[in-house]
This record gives C-alpha cells, structure tokens and sequence, in this order.
C-alpha cells in the first residue's frame, strides 16, 4: 500500500513518520482492497492544547474513507483516526457482502 505523508508549515521527524506508517499498514491487513493512503498533519493556530490534526484518506476500490481527528500530539491524533477508519473498514466489509 502506497502511504503518502503530508505535513503542514512544518516538517516532519522520521520517527513520526515510521509511527504513522506502521499504523496505517495495520489497516492493509484488515482489508486487501486498499489501494493507498494519504495523511496531513496540521497545526492549528488556538490557544487549545488540542492543536495537531491528522487528517487520513484511505483509497479503496470504488470508495473513500476519511478521518479527521484532532488532540494534544501527531501520534494521538493518529491512533484515534485509525481506530475511526478501522471501524469504517469493518462496516465497509460487511456492507460488500450483502
């Protein structure tokens, strides 16, 4: 699966970059139809602890999953965007079978 990384006005470390791969990969193994994926880090500019945004878009045949989830670090906001997309892939699956 093609992941392609995208940060905002900032660069990105690779350990963050490792981090953010290794759990969109996780996702390959629930379904075999995603084709790539895209994440965009951003910064939002509050006052609000809860500033970084991590925005995924799964590309999968025939259809689009996005999250967009935003928390106090890169790597919260990743894991509960994936858990969002997870869920999706799951409801996704089984919408196929019917």
């Amino acid at each position: 699966m093609r992941i392609n990384i995208n940060s905002v006005h900032f660069k990105t470390d690779r350990k963050l970059e490792d981090f953010i791969t290794e759990k969109v990969e996780k996702l390959s193994s629930l379904y075999d139809g995603i084709v790539g994926s895209e994440v965009i880090l951003k910064v939002e500019n509050t006052d609000s602890p809860d500033n970084k945004i991590a925005e995924i878009r799964l590309e999968i045949r025939g259809n689009d999953l996005f999250a967009k989830k935003q928390c106090k670090t890169f790597e919260e906001a990743t894991d509960t965007a994936v858990e969002a997309l997870r869920k999706q892939l799951v409801k996704y699956k089984e919408k196929l079978k019917v």
